[in-house]
């Protein structure tokens, strides 16, 4: 179950951040993005803010997805 809410977080996660950023990347691409930020993001969030449970994941996910993006977009190939 664990994997399964992982991709549907990262998905979702990874839709929102390219959205925000205004990139356009492929569907393999978006869920990478949101699964690397909700790694990245829902551990720092779950860890400062564990009690607001699930929204916490999203939020965390989010914010690491947008991250993931402005260093790609930063450091990555030109």
């Amino acid at each position: 179950m664990g994997v399964i809410w992982l991709l549907i977080v990262g998905a979702a996660a990874g839709f929102l951040a390219t959205r925000m950023m205004r990139i356009e990347a492929s569907i393999p691409v978006t869920v990478a993005i949101g699964m690397g930020g909700a790694l990245i993001g829902g551990l720092i969030l779950r860890a400062l803010l564990s009690v607001m449970g699930l929204f916490a994941g999203l939020i965390g996910a989010v914010l690491g997805a947008l991250l993931l993006i402005w260093l790609w977009q930063t450091y990555g190939p030109k």
